[in-house]
């Protein structure tokens, strides 16, 4: 038995056939050491609401729980794993709510209303959908979102993106839009050698806190003006943004057409948005 009185989870994996499935992104974290030390990257949990996506064995989940989470709500579309996940929650009565089901049609906002504003979402994410919930996690239409906080594995590269600065390489769609309403970092990495099955690029840990009063724009107008500028990086923005308005858009938001993506702050972004609501309405 382990700190927490549970069986090892690599027992645990064995017992119910849980080879990981590519075709899920899985990458299970069978090292309750590091699966704590991301528990622990997410704050003080005594107490609070965690959402879990992609439990699979319930690394992870056992390590919020003994982390003093009052609340943990599992997100798992593998119905291999739920057995599994089971026997967690019969061993924590009351603390664990296991979903089945797809994390990219579940209503988040809507698991735990009743902690709305507080909840962490604590979570390895399948690496096939991690981009993807986060940009949705990033730009509802509603602010303050649903979350107080997010603790949430991705790959190495996608991390740098999440936390780039203006004139960093990495730099892109992702840092504006979680530089525009959050405030991110990297946390710590996991080597390839810490996952079953070993992924071929190092992890990151990276931990968001949202803005409480982000600079005012439309999510779907940042989101449309940030994919243009950056979909074409090596060139101008007179180039890069002429299907959205081009020069006159640039002079509208006060931006030197000659200028590229890269070089934009977030402020610069939110207002080139403003501008093409400006010189659309």
């Amino acid at each position: 038995m382990t700190a927490d009185g549970l069986p090892p989870l690599r027992e645990v994996i064995a017992r119910h056939g849980l080879a990981a499935k590519k075709s899920l992104g899985q990458n299970f974290l069978l090292d309750l050491n590091l699966t704590a030390k991301v528990a622990r990257a997410a704050g003080d949990l005594e107490g609070a609401t965690v959402i879990e996506v992609g439990p699979g064995p319930g690394g992870l989940t056992r390590a919020l729980l003994m982390a003093g989470a009052e609340r943990v709500i599992a997100i798992e579309r593998d119905e291999r794993c739920l057995d599994a996940l089971a026997e967690i929650a019969a061993h924590y009565p009351g603390r664990l709510d296991v979903v089945n089901g797809d994390a990219m049609e579940t209503d988040f906002s809507a698991l735990a209303p009743e902690a709305h504003g507080k909840v962490r979402i604590v979570a390895n994410l399948p690496y096939n959908i991690g981009t993807e919930l986060l940009v949705r996690w990033l730009t509802p239409d509603a602010w303050p979102p649903f979350y107080a906080s997010m603790t949430l594995m991705f790959q190495r590269e996608v991390a740098q993106r999440i936390v780039a600065e203006p004139g960093d390489k990495a730099y892109g769609r992702l840092g504006v839009l979680a530089g525009w309403r959050t405030v991110s970092k990297i946390a710590f990495d996991l080597p390839p050698q810490a996952f079953t099955p070993p992924p071929k690029v190092t992890s990151s840990v990276v931990h968001i806190v949202p803005r409480a009063e982000p600079l005012a724009v439309e999510p779907k107008r940042l989101a449309k003006i940030t994919e243009a500028a950056f979909g074409q990086r090596r060139k101008m923005l007179r180039q890069s943004v002429k299907s959205l308005g081009g020069e006159a858009l640039l002079a509208r938001a006060g931006i030197d057409a000659t200028r590229r993506a890269e070089t934009l702050s977030v402020a610069e972004f939110v207002a080139l948005a403003n501008a093409s609501q400006t010189g659309s309405s």
